[in-house]
């Protein structure tokens, strides 16, 4: 009779053992989805405990004995082996939500995927989205989407790569007014697939690119852009409509754009040139954040910086401590701290608010708005042609004025304050309000010499060819 609960009690053990490892096995091949027999299928693991306890006890009462007992080894291993599945369930489930973060190990293996093409209506909306993977688009005179496709799998071997994507499509919708590009045929959150698109689309329809790990590129549009990437770089150029770009890590390239310009969320570089728009950028970029010619200017909000420049006609940097302003013939009005700023060549309102670095201006050509400039812990300094006329208002606390204009001496208090205020020049000239604490104010005074322009040496005429002395022989007939 001990014999009989034994050798039942063993049926059960092996029995779990071997089904759960056949589950393990199928998952790890990617046969079987264990996470949703896990959560949906669980009550078959009592079902089948309950099967083997009922044959237990038929054994055991065939041979004398009663059987079909639940004993402690039976539950303990129940709890093992569900804590077993439970534990590879929350790494799949977490690998999902990172949603391809930790990157799968293996080979990578690529198939190439022709898609049929659609015809759209002119100016249909055009929405592109995918989870992993590049994602090119171009515009084209035709009206239909044109798509070709490369399938990447990353694993050990390459009969489980062509399993895997085999079934792995692009399918091309319509959804409302909205004509829809995106993958089919597999589970998107599989961290092991990726899919790179190059899309044809005509130059007139609105684009819409969403993804959460992959490149963008796109090209030569009419209409409006808009592009959505988690994790990957963004590049646009020679587009005519407006951009809106959302990131959340990677870089950012626009390029000979007509419209506005917007990028907003966090990342790392963005560069922005031959913008006839305005260029807008809000969020947490760590830089350098670079533009060249923007024609209806620049706003940057970030953290630490606030700054609106009405019009760029030469370049802008900003990085991490730095900021660097060429060129700009329109308003200026900044506002932040820990950055050392340059301003070379405004040509009109300047308001500079910064805290703990160094603030230099200085002005080409004579300037004809207000100059407001506030500092603490650190100085400023503001160079000026001579020819100027301006009115002055500066003031430090323990600090000291250099000044280079002459009747702009500065005034010490026994505190050790230092001002300068006065007018200089003989016409009417803009107001200058200069105002630090803990750092010196440096006035410097250009002047423009007029170079006389060189007289070119005169150029010596030919002197008439004198006739020959001696008559030349006539000539010899042949």
């Amino acid at each position: 009779m001990a014999s009989t609960r034994s050798r039942s009690s063993g049926l059960f053990s092996g029995l779990v053992l071997i089904s759960v490892g056949i589950l393990l096995l199928l998952h790890n091949y990617g046969h079987l989805e264990i996470t949703t027999v896990f959560t949906r299928w669980w009550p078959l693991l009592i079902i089948f405990w309950g099967l083997i306890k009922l044959y237990e006890r038929t054994v055991g009462r065939r041979f004398g004995g009663t059987g079909g007992g639940i004993t402690g080894g039976e539950v303990f291993l129940v709890i093992a082996m569900i804590a077993i599945m439970g534990i590879v369930v929350g790494v799949e489930d977490t690998r999902k939500r990172l949603g391809g973060i930790i990157e799968p190990s293996g080979d990578n293996y690529e198939y190439d995927l022709d898609v049929p093409s659609k015809s759209i209506p002119a100016n249909t909306n055009v929405s592109i989205r995918t989870i992993r993977g590049d994602i090119t688009v171009r515009a084209t005179d035709d009206e239909r989407i044109q798509v070709s496709a490369k399938k990447n799998v990353k694993t050990w071997n390459e009969s489980q790569a062509e399993r895997i994507a085999k079934p792995v499509n692009v399918a091309i919708i319509q959804n409302g007014s909205t004509y829809e590009v995106h993958p089919s045929g597999y589970d998107t959150s599989d961290s092991r697939i990726s899919l790179d698109l190059d899309v044809s689309v005509p130059q007139k329809s609105p684009v819409t690119v969403k993804t959460e790990k992959g490149d963008v590129s796109i090209s030569d549009f009419m209409a409006d852009v808009n592009v959505t990437d988690q994790n990957g770089d963004v590049e646009v150029r020679g587009t005519n409509g407006d951009v809106s770009i959302e990131m959340r890590k990677g870089d950012v390239k626009v390029s000979d754009t007509k419209g506005d310009v917007k990028i907003s969320g966090k990342g790392g570089e963005i560069e922005a040139n031959d913008t006839t728009g305005s260029l807008t950028v809000e969020g947490d970029f760590y830089g350098p954040v670079r533009a060249d010619k923007v024609t209806k200017g620049v706003r940057l909000v970030s953290p630490r910086t606030d700054l609106t420049v009405s019009s760029l006609s030469g370049h802008m940097e900003v990085g991490s401590g730095n900021l660097d302003l060429v060129d700009a013939p329109g308003n200026i009005n900044l506002r932040t701290r820990d950055t050392e700023i340059n301003v070379e060549n405004p040509g009109g309102k300047v308001n500079i608010d910064n805290r703990n670095a160094q603030t230099s201006v200085r002005f080409s050509i004579v300037p004809k708005e207000d100059v407001t400039i506030t500092n603490s812990s650190s100085g400023i300094s503001l160079t000026i042609p001579g020819s100027s006329s301006f009115e002055i208002q500066a003031e430090c606390r323990n600090c000291d004025i250099d000044s280079e204009f002459p009747g702009l001496g500065p005034v010490k208090s026994p505190s050790g304050d230092a001002t300068v205020s006065g007018k200089f020049g003989s016409g009417r000239g803009p107001k200058i309000t200069l105002k630090t604490s803990y750092g010196n104010i440096e006035l410097h005074r250009t002047s423009i010499v007029a170079r006389p322009m060189p007289v070119p040496a005169p150029v010596p005429l030919p002197s008439p060819m004198a006739p020959p002395k001696t008559p030349l022989p006539p000539a010899t007939e042949q």
